[in-house]
């Protein structure tokens, strides 16, 4: 052996590849190489009009105490582009369950701010208004966490129409969606309308002078220990500022023409709050059968 230089076998790269110099492998075949590029989901067109949404309806809110009419234009757009989100899904083949996912929370938090401000523009109806919010916000959480866990991930709005007729014809019949979610907002943003035209809130109804200052019991916007509400600010400055700001005609038209949906909707979340705890209820039921419970004693 003495006197005889070894020569170092190259180790053989199994399955055909081939070794390269600086360590890295690549396959002999190159027309195997992966070629599969990486989505931005969030930057997929149904997304992008989603987040115009958001920045639409965040406007309409710095405008909604004092321009009922630019806060009505913005707020009408932002649902409006709801429509056109999902058209664009379906043409450009881009649905996603985070765009579910976001279309639904944009609907949810526009339409409860626009309910937490009718609750103090009317605060004798507040108690409506917070419940209108609570079953919103519970029958489409648990619409949706039904879905997707007993679903096997299918989407929210693949109902079966055995387990509902109503929920089936409501999310599957674009039409149907369409004008019970118009005519629910067109409903709130009349009464959003309207609290600006009210009479009730007239200055000249109001009472002045040494009057007012006689008669106001403490706590009374005219009382003079009452310093909060001689803010710009305050709620009943709010208020005095809103006063007769539009004609209540045609907010009236639009109140009457959607009431009846608007009532619908409510029913629809009632009818999904219930079928999903059904739902739910079901699925525990198989698995503690599945787990053998209850355990006879």
């Amino acid at each position: 052996m003495d006197g005889v230089r070894m020569r170092k076998q190259p180790t053989k790269a199994p399955n055909g590849v081939q070794s390269k110099a600086n360590g890295q492998a690549y396959s002999g075949d190159r027309s195997t190489v992966s070629t599969e590029t990486t989505e931005n989901i969030f930057l997929f067109w149904p997304n992008v009009i989603g987040y115009s949404r958001i920045v639409l309806a965040i406007a309409s809110l710095y405008y909604m105490p004092l321009h009922p009419r630019t806060c009505s234009c913005l707020y009408s757009i932002s649902c409006l582009l709801d429509a056109l989100d999902g058209l664009a899904a379906r043409q450009f083949n881009q649905a996603t369950r985070f765009g579910a996912v976001l279309d639904m929370v944009t609907d949810r938090c526009t339409t409860s701010c626009l309910l937490v401000f009718l609750s103090s523009a009317f605060p004798r109806w507040s108690i409506v208004f917070q419940g209108l919010i609570s079953l919103d916000f519970a029958s489409h959480y648990m619409h949706m966490y039904a879905t997707l866990t007993m679903g096997s991930g299918q989407s929210h709005k693949k109902i079966d129409q055995s387990r509902s007729r109503l929920l089936h014809l409501y999310y599957n019949n674009k039409t149907v969606l369409f004008i019970f979610c118009l005519f629910n907002e067109l409903f709130f943003i009349a009464l959003y309308l309207l609290s600006f035209s009210s009479p009730m809130l007239s200055p000249s109804l109001l009472p002045s002078g040494d009057k007012a200052a006689g008669t106001a019991q403490p706590g009374s916007p005219f009382h003079a220990s009452s310093l909060i509400f001689a803010t710009p600010g305050s709620a009943w400055a709010m208020e005095l500022a809103r006063a007769n700001k539009m004609n209540s005609f045609w907010p009236w038209v639009l109140a009457g023409i959607s009431s009846p949906v608007m009532l619908g909707k409510q029913v629809l979340n009632v009818v999904q709050l219930v079928k999903a705890s059904k739902w739910l209820a079901e699925g525990d039921i198989k698995a503690r059968q599945a787990a053998g419970l209850p355990r006879k004693r």
